[in-house]
């Protein structure tokens, strides 16, 4: 009784007399002498003293057939199939019936009965205790007030298909039976003084001794898979379940058990009222007319009571429509209709009960979202009352549900930063933080110095742990938690905060670097360019090697190199150039070493490179290094991998003479080797250039002459040599270098006496080769007009006996040209352009109609002809004065005459100082 008053008590249910649908205010009336009740498929089953069993619908409808001619002692409704097994007195004396109907089935209006047999095996009379059937119908065993169980086995509503055995004798009356399936069978018996229970899966049936102590008739139940499907039997002190192989718990519940039933998660108990007469039926159990019964619903999960009410005279307690259903020897049947789930937790709520509520929502099975509201109202309630380690539990337990600022702001005080670090750990926990949060509980571990707690969270696996890796090491890094920052961005490979703790802020240069040298190629490279400066600057000789690594065939430190490794990864040099900028003497190292593995390397690599071999040259005082260092300069200008622009540049800085002449000289800029020798005052030089160059590019020696006119020096020899090769390549007019000669007041007459001589000898030369020139065209030009006149005034014969094509005789028809030339016709159609043209002519009339075509074009290009000459007319004659070298070819000489010039009678007179040419005009 004690346990009994520690369970708290709750009107979980609502209690009213049912009313009869026909009759608006007045109570529905059960019939009278019920002697057996059951419920199940939408039906409350009864049977009365009488033999008749009444059916029961939702709409309390009332419909009987009569089954028996005496009375019914039991009733079992299967819950799974509409079979109703009744047992009944058909005849005065001890023999009773089993029966079997089918409630589907009609015969007669009445539902089919399918079976009947005695429930007795033996001769011997004996009354029936109690009825079980299995759900398979395959089992039905029978209990007897003998101690004896009869089991059939097989389809228990046919004859055929079924074996019915003895299962147990014993002296004690069978008070309870119930068929337990789980994975096998089992029965479980209850008598007055033992429980026992059956394997029947095996085929022996072996039996089980469970207890010493029995229940009295109606006072054990079979509980639901909620309780494992345990065997209940109510003693008169506890309450007792039962496994298949031992006891199991025990609840101290005293009092004279009438009933137990258990529906629905709920364990209903009949007592008898202890100020109600002691009248004891059948093993005290057995219900006496005019008694006061207690009935209590416990909550066995819970441990609470949902429901307590004295009743009169109760017959039964049955489930059925959702509801539970109280049935009275008076006649009144009440409903007990249990309250919703948050009915019942608000009440529990009024009572502070959370741990109740809680317990109550999970076998209710309530929703997260309200189970989450359960545990922040009981954290919100031990939070009022100054538990705060309580209440932090408990609204960790709403996290996914209820928003955590709710729960953050109230542990911000420095007095409870404990609990909320614990609030915020089960947040990472469950992989729900934000950043915000990882940085309150990095700031909570810091404040607390708790470093074995930090350590714990951020070394946990990422399963155990989610959070912001990239805030949390910025969080420890503002902290001064530089190892776990560290650690953190190394696990999680946040290459680049590794790099800034390790150099900026512990200053571990070479691990820095050594963490770099295990990188794939790619963050290699991209972190080697942003921190190689550094690097370079605290450690130049590694930084050196590992760049070399990176930008011929990089692999990273540590990893196994493959033979059949055909991928090469390789960065470009030229944009590592940079990183060296205080550091000329790696630079130059670098350089070197990648053309040497790399002779395709970046234009930018030579240019550099060149570069620093011209410093060193240029710095360099001792004569034997400095001509090395000259050797290496000039051999990389021939590897012809340099930026031409860029080289003579930097040449041209370092004052570097080989290289820039070399370079001039690839450049074909013959000009300014010789103006480089020049400005050196190299006058040998200058004239070695002439002749070497002065093919290719002649005004090189007019600028030689000129240079040495300017000079008020002794260059009689160097003047000499230049007009010598002036005259042989006839590069300029007497006058000219006359010109030039003439600002030069060392140049005397002796000097280009051999000069002149030798000219004026040349151009009188040439006067007699154009007389005779003019002689001869004056002749053609005579025969020429004789022709034309001829075929102006006389007939033409043509006597051609051949043709000028095939040189076959000629035969008719034939074509004749003014210009004697005959054809065959055919071999003229075949060969001519024109209808009109000889074809034999046609090449050099075209070449004629060209020149005076090109003459028409250039009728119009005076001041191009002014550049050229200066006309001075005297009478019938006009003299032309040309500036510059006269040309020689006569076609040239009809191109560059004036368009008043008659072309047929041009006649060259004369060609003498200062180079005049008279032309003749015709009348």
């Amino acid at each position: 009784m004690a346990a009994f008053l520690q369970w708290r008590k709750f009107v979980f249910f609502d209690k009213e007399a049912v009313s009869d649908p026909l009759d608006n205010g007045k109570k529905f009336v059960l019939p009278k002498g019920i002697s057996a009740s059951d419920s199940g498929r939408g039906l409350l089953v009864l049977g009365d003293m009488e033999g008749r069993i009444w059916l029961v619908t939702r709409s309390l409808q009332l419909t009987s057939f009569q089954a028996y001619k005496l009375r019914v002692t039991h009733l079992y409704q299967l819950k799974q199939h509409s079979i109703l097994v009744s047992v009944g007195l058909d005849e005065h004396g001890i023999n009773p019936l089993v029966k079997v109907w089918n409630l589907d089935k009609r015969d007669s209006g009445n539902p089919l009965c399918t079976r009947i047999f005695p429930a007795n095996l033996g001769t011997k009379p004996t009354e029936v205790s109690c009825l079980s059937i299995h759900e398979n119908l395959n089992f039905m065993a029978i209990g007897f007030t003998d101690g004896s169980v009869v089991l059939t086995k097989g389809d228990i509503t046919r004859d055929r298909h079924s074996k019915t055995v003895t299962l147990h004798e014993g002296s004690s009356p069978v008070t309870g039976l119930a068929f337990r399936q789980v994975k096998s069978t089992h029965l479980f018996v209850a008598t007055l003084e033992k429980v026992y229970c059956f394997t029947l899966s095996v085929k022996e049936y072996p039996k089980v001794e469970l207890d010493s102590h029995g229940c009295a008739l109606r006072c054990s139940s079979l509980a639901d898979p909620s309780q494992d499907s345990q065997f209940i039997v109510a003693g008169d002190e506890c309450i007792y379940l039962y496994q298949p192989d031992g006891r199991g718990p025990c609840f101290a519940f005293d009092g004279q058990k009438l009933l137990a039933h258990w529906h629905r998660g709920y364990l209903f108990l009949v007592v008898k009222d202890v100020k109600s007469p002691n009248k004891t039926g059948f093993g005290g159990g057995e219900i006496s007319p005019s008694e006061k019964q207690l009935l209590t619903v416990y909550d066995l999960d819970n441990k609470f009571i949902a429901y307590s009410f004295c009743f009169d005279d109760v017959i039964d307690v049955v489930a059925e429509w959702g509801s539970f259903y109280i049935l009275t020897r008076s006649g009144t049947m009440f409903l007990l209709q249990e309250k919703d789930t948050q009915t019942k937790l608000e009440m529990l709520f009024k009572k502070n009960l959370f741990v109740m509520a809680i317990n109550l929502a999970k076998s209710q099975h309530l929703d997260s979202d309200g189970l989450s509201e359960i545990f922040r109202q009981y954290g919100d309630h031990l939070y009022l009352k100054g538990d705060h380690d309580g209440a932090i539990q408990q609204y960790i337990r709403t996290i996914g549900k209820l928003e955590p600022s709710y729960v953050i702001r109230k542990f911000l005080d420095a007095q409870r930063i404990h609990n909320l670090t614990a609030y915020l750990q089960a947040l990472h926990r469950k992989s729900l933080a934000n950043a915000d949060h990882t940085t309150l509980l990095l700031n909570c571990y810091t404040k607390l110095k708790d470093s074995s707690k930090l350590e714990e969270f951020i070394k946990s696996s990422e399963t155990e742990v989610c959070f912001d890796v990239e805030i949390a090491i910025k969080v420890l890094r503002q902290a001064g938690y530089h190892r776990p920052a560290v650690y953190l961005a190394e696990k999680h490979k946040h290459h680049e905060w590794y790099m800034k703790i390790q150099l900026e802020d512990l200053k571990n240069y070479q691990e820095g670097l050594h963490y770099i040298g295990c990188l794939p190629f790619e963050q290699a490279e991209s972190n080697m360019k942003r921190y190689g400066k550094t690097l370079m600057h605290h450690v130049p000789e590694g930084t050196t090697l590992l760049l070399k690594n990176i930008c011929t065939n990089y692999y990273p430190t540590g990893e196994a190199v493959s033979v059949d490794h055909c991928q090469v990864n390789k960065a470009n040099s030229e944009e590592f150039i940079p990183i060296f900028a205080n550091n000329p003497r790696e630079l130059k190292a670098f350089l070197e070493h990648m053309i040497k593995v790399d002779p395709c390397s970046p234009q930018g690599v030579y240019d550099t490179l060149l570069e620093l071999r011209l410093q060193d040259w240029a710095h360099e005082e001792d004569l034997e290094k400095k001509k090395i260092l000259q050797g290496e300069a000039v051999s990389l200008l021939k590897s012809d991998n340099t930026v031409f622009d860029k080289a003579l540049v930097l040449c041209q800085m370092h004052n570097f003479k080989e290289g820039i002449l070399y370079l001039y000289e690839k450049g074909k800029l013959y000009q300014q080797i010789m103006h480089y020798h020049m400005q050196n005052e190299e006058y040998g030089k200058v004239v070695e250039v002439c002749k070497h160059y002065g093919d290719q590019e002649g005004c090189l020696w007019e600028q030689a002459l000129g240079y040495f006119a300017k000079k008020e020096e002794d260059c009689k020899t160097f003047i000499s040599e230049v007009l010598h090769h002036i005259d042989q390549k006839n590069l300029m007019p007497p006058l000219l270098v006359v010109q030039t000669l003439a600002h030069n007041s060392t140049a005397t007459l002796s000097v280009i006496k051999e000069y002149l001589i030798n000219k004026l000898k040349r151009e009188s030369q040439q006067i007699e080769a154009d007389d005779k020139k003019i002689s001869q065209y004056r002749e053609e030009t005579s025969v020429l007009r004789s022709e034309i006149k001829e075929l102006k005034t006389s007939a033409k014969i043509f006597q051609k006996t051949k043709c000028n094509m095939c040189n076959s005789p000629l035969e008719l028809p034939s074509v004749h040209f003014l210009c004697s030339h005959s054809f065959h016709q055919h071999c003229f159609e075949s060969y001519a352009e024109s209808e009109a043209e000889c074809p034999t002519c046609t090449p050099e009339n075209r070449k004629v109609m060209d020149m005076l075509r090109s003459q028409d074009q250039k009728r119009d290009l005076h001041d191009h002809f002014n550049r050229q000459t200066v006309v001075r007319s005297t009478g019938d004659q006009r003299r032309i004065l040309l500036r510059g070298s006269l040309p020689r070819s006569d076609p040239q000489i009809l191109q560059d005459s004036p368009e008043w010039v008659n072309k047929e009678s041009i006649a060259l007179l004369f060609w003498g100082k200062p180079s005049f040419i008279t032309v003749l005009l015709s009348p």
